[in-house]
């Protein structure tokens, strides 16, 4: 059995061979720096960038769209899979509308976001909420459905009877873990959102690298690709810890 700090070290060991392969592509010559530059460029790069003011802004841009669209997805989901997860009725009215609705990508609504919100944070935060709904949505849904209905029986015949009662004291108590997943996937979804809505010209990181990638400044590029995989760890790793501390009673 490989023991604690060995397999500590594995992922480390392999992110290092993957810099260590990444700088070693285009040194050789394997492919253009141009357009692959090496990973010892970087902080240079990013250190022009915050010196200008520009990272700063592209982050605090980027955020305000990503948690405004994020907290907002997550709500509608969470409401419209408790309703249609608990109403049959409610399921039945809706079903051809998540039909026709799911499969459009968000991307495709990019064009209706500009025409009724024009090239401004509302209509980013419009892309990531569209973005964040169905999976929250189908993730609360399916949470609720599989809710063991002994007990919400058992619930009533403890004098929960009133369907808000039952919602708040069992149902979501018990579909919790299912819904916290469908969260966790939307925290991720939520980055790719955030950047199809700012390449089209709203201020944030997607911006500033389609503004880079014109200039075939391709290290700048990199940079804030890296920003999101580090900003998207940061909320990752701390909705982790929230999960653990709302799920706590199950230990």
């Amino acid at each position: 059995m490989r023991s604690r700090p060995a397999a500590a070290l594995l992922p480390l060991l392999g992110l290092a061979a993957f810099f260590a392969l990444w700088e070693a592509v285009p040194r050789l010559g394997l492919v253009n720096p141009a357009f692959l530059p090496p990973p010892s460029v970087l902080p240079e790069a990013f250190l022009r960038e915050l010196r200008s003011g520009q990272w700063l802004a592209a982050v605090t841009g980027s955020l305000g769209h990503y948690l405004a669209g994020l907290g907002l997805g997550i709500g509608l989901g969470i409401a419209a899979g408790t309703l249609t997860g608990m109403s049959r009725t409610a399921e039945g009215l809706t079903a051809w509308v998540v039909r026709v609705l799911r499969p459009v990508p968000g991307l495709a609504w990019v064009p209706f976001a500009i025409i009724w919100f024009g090239v401004s944070p509302e209509a980013a935060l419009f892309i990531v909420a569209i973005g964040v709904f169905w999976i929250v949505y189908f993730a609360s849904h399916g949470a609720i459905r599989g809710v063991d209905r002994d007990l919400i029986e058992l619930a009533a015949a403890f004098g929960f009877r009133s369907a808000p009662e039952r919602l708040v004291t069992v149902v979501w108590p018990a579909a919790m873990p299912g819904i916290l997943v469908g969260v966790r996937t939307a925290i991720g979804q939520a980055w790719m959102a955030v950047v199809a809505a700012e390449i089209f010209g709203v201020a944030g990181l997607g911006q500033r690298m389609m503004q880079a990638s014109t200039l075939l400044a391709t290290d700048i590029v990199v940079v804030y690709m890296l920003t999101m995989a580090l900003l998207y760890g940061v909320f990752d790793a701390g909705f982790t810890a929230l999960q653990r501390w709302i799920l706590r009673w199950r230990a």
